[in-house]
């Protein structure tokens, strides 16, 4: 009875782990997608006013930050500097498909990341502002969303996992 009772007490506590780190993905994802957007603002800056050369102006935004929307910056960066003849675009599709797991973003955001890269470095400015603009425009959407709905995500996840371990532990018994 004993033992029952104790497995019953763990499977509801890893349960209740489950929804609260789901929970805590959620939040973060936001956390990311805001840094990533702030990212891209400093980044049109260096191309549009100090018009320094793409890599230079990953490079210097990657140093201002930290985390894996600065590594992507970063990486990017010096990938470019290493003139080994890849185009920009296969670049940035490599490191943001591989950095936007770490940032927890979803196939869509991943793939407008990624589609940021297509017109960037060899446009005009002009063009090259309207990407970013786009990019930030959608970005500030996401946020949107998270910012609405995290309170009651958090909840609902919170929610699921102790009631979930709950009735896994009324199953197992």
């Amino acid at each position: 009875m004993l033992m029952k009772l104790g497995g019953s007490a763990l499977v509801t506590a890893s349960c209740a782990g489950l929804g609260i780190m789901k929970a805590r993905n959620f939040r973060q994802h936001k956390k990311n997608l805001e840094q990533l957007r702030s990212m891209m603002v400093l980044l049109r800056g260096e191309i549009l006013y100090a018009r320094a050369p793409l890599a230079e102006a990953f490079w210097s935004v990657g140093n201002r930050e930290e985390g894996p929307a600065a590594c992507l910056f970063r990486e990017t960066a010096a990938r470019m500097q290493k003139q080994e003849g890849e185009p920009f675009f296969q670049i940035w599709q490599e490191e943001s498909g591989r950095y936007g797991r770490q940032l927890l973003l979803t196939d869509r955001e991943r793939l407008e990341l990624q589609e940021l890269g297509r017109h960037l470095g060899f446009l005009d400015l002009g063009m090259q502002e309207r990407t970013i603009a786009l990019y930030l425009e959608r970005a500030e959407q996401s946020i949107r969303y998270y910012r609405e709905h995290e309170r009651e995500q958090n909840r609902l996840y919170t929610g699921l996992g102790i009631m979930g371990g709950l009735f896994l532990s009324i199953l197992l018994c």
